[in-house]
């Protein structure tokens, strides 16, 4: 007849090479925790398993709670009580009366009577991934020190299978990691679309650290836009405009990645917007460019209990930020050298045609009045070739008008302050608005693509205040100071609100795309009845 020593060697061997056969974490779990119980005579028994913060229970398996009881309970355990002081203290507990350790905390309702108690930690070379807990032994006597010695060794093998597991998972999710930077870096080369990566990049960057939101952002005049999305949810943020006065904004400014564990403790996260994503916690990852900071990724929530995201998530995070950067800095570099070469046709172009109007159009103008100032001398000249003079008069000053505005010669042959000089001249005179023109420019000339621009502005600028302006007196104010030229442009008009200037339909738009191509940069001050001023500024080398 077997003896009860043989019973339990027979169940630790059957264990040990049920453990070996089995491929799933849980399974093989359950099959220790069934043979704990089992070698020990305890009548319940549970294995807790720590999650990698080391602060509470991602795993918790039961023995000898049928479902009906298992429903009343409700939630499981998350560490607290004895429990708790198991996983704070990493050594074995044995106790005659649960109730009577002062770390007790009592049962939840439902919950069917225990006393004797035994829990062992799961440890293998230091690193404690648990505790085996086993009560009420047979017959109310105590565990004793053959059960905490079989119990250990059902630990051991506890702590195998949980390492191995967290082993392979590691590797697994490497290998996501590395396939979705692979799919980025391999689109990143073959990608010109721009909201097609970033969407790439949020929906693998969710994937990966398994968070409710993932998002992108890159800033636009009065904020930060929302360029790509993914989320649990459809939701109405793409495209969303979000100030910078927000926890967003300071990371932007600020270059720095930063975690938030829960949102509603940092001020500077802005609650209106928290409440917007619908966030808890937050991830906040800075895309930066050479030229420093040029938009950000951020997420809101890990799925799961534990909604915090970890120190790992933020470094992933930072990966895909560095992918995203590079696909914006990129896309913008093609988009500016787009820009610039299409501007580059149109101003050659423009001076072919101004080249074409002044030298062959205007000369041959210029004959044709000489013959008809022939013809008029003429005794019987008629009166309608005088009226035919007039009208190529006027052609003639229309055809050297569109010529100047064109390409101005002067700009060419004598620089930026003779032509805007002339130009404001003409505009006076077309009008009938003062123009107070002052240039602290110096001798020394700009560079050609320079005082282009800078010409190009002025004149757009006032175009836009002959049309919509209604002002009486302008203003303009060339300034070079220590790396860098501005042009001043101020008048006395209507103003005009926010909304006309984000709606772009009095030419900023243009303006900026210009000043962008030289790295400068347009400001605008206006209000209603206010009047309007304009400072364009360009670096110099």
């Amino acid at each position: 007849m077997p003896t009860a020593h043989s019973i339990r060697l027979r169940t630790l061997i059957e264990t040990g090479l049920a453990i070996n056969s089995e491929l799933s974490l849980d399974g093989v779990l359950q099959r220790i925790v069934e043979a704990a119980a089992q070698v020990t005579g305890a009548q319940y028994a549970a294995l807790g398993v720590i999650d990698p913060t080391g602060t509470s229970l991602e795993r918790f398996i039961t023995h000898g709670i049928d479902e009906e009881t298992r429903a009343t309970i409700g939630d499981l355990p998350t560490g607290r009580g004895v429990l708790g002081a198991l996983i704070t203290h990493a050594s074995t507990l044995r106790l005659q009366d649960i109730a009577d350790d002062p770390r007790s905390v009592g049962f939840p309702p439902g919950h069917p009577p225990m006393r004797t108690f035994l829990g062992t930690p799961i440890i293998l070379r230091g690193v404690a991934y648990g505790n085996l807990y086993l009560t009420e032994k047979e017959g109310g006597a105590e565990f004793d020190d053959t059960d905490e010695e079989l119990v250990s060794l059902l630990s051991a093998q506890a702590a195998v299978a949980i390492e191995n597991a967290r082993l392979y998972e590691s590797a697994t999710t490497w290998s996501r990691q590395l396939e979705s930077l692979q799919e980025i870096s391999s689109a990143l080369v073959g990608e010109l679309d721009l909201p097609r990566l970033l969407q790439l990049v949020v929906e693998r960057l969710r994937e990966l650290i398994d968070a409710r939101l993932v998002a992108i952002a890159l800033p636009v005049a009065d904020g930060l836009r929302v360029e790509a999305i993914a989320s649990d949810e459809p939701n109405g943020l793409l495209h969303q405009v979000f100030t910078r006065a927000s926890k967003a904004g300071a990371v932007l400014a600020r270059g720095r990645s930063e975690r938030v564990d829960a949102v509603i403790d940092d001020p500077e996260v802005s609650q209106d917007i928290a409440r917007q994503f619908g966030a808890t916690t937050g991830l906040y990852v800075p895309l930066l460019a050479r030229d420093g900071p040029i938009g950000i990724v951020f997420a809101h929530d890990r799925r799961g209990r534990d909604p915090r995201f970890t120190n790992a998530d933020l470094r992933l995070a930072e990966h895909f930020g560095e992918r995203a950067s590079v696909a914006v800095d990129l896309s913008r570099r093609v988009q500016r050298d787009s820009l610039r070469r299409v501007i580059e046709g149109q101003e050659l172009e423009r001076r072919r045609l101004a080249r074409e109007l002044h030298d062959e159009t205007g000369q041959a103008l210029t004959s044709v009045l000489l013959g008809l100032k022939a013809v008029e001398t003429a005794e019987d000249a008629p009166a309608a070739l005088a009226r035919l003079r007039e009208l190529v008069v006027a052609t003639l000053q229309d055809v050297r008008r569109l010529a100047v505005e064109l390409r101005p010669k002067a700009l060419d042959d004598f620089g930026l302050v003779p032509a805007l000089e002339r130009l404001v001249e003409t505009f006076t005179e077309a009008t009938g608005i003062s123009v107070e023109f002052e240039s602290q420019l110096g001798a020394e000339r700009l560079q050609p693509e320079v005082e282009t621009t800078l010409y190009r502005i002025v004149q757009e600028a006032l175009t836009n205040i002959a049309k919509h302006a209604g002002a009486r007196r302008v203003s303009v104010l060339l300034v070079r100071r220590p790396g860098v030229v501005s042009a001043l442009i101020e008048d006395d008009g209507l103003g005009f609100g926010r909304d006309e200037e984000a709606r772009g339909g009095i030419g900023l738009a243009g303006m900026r795309e210009r000043l962008a191509l030289l790295d400068g940069k347009l400001t605008t001050e206006s209000g209603r009845g206010t009047g309007t001023s304009l400072v364009a500024e360009v670096p110099l080398p």
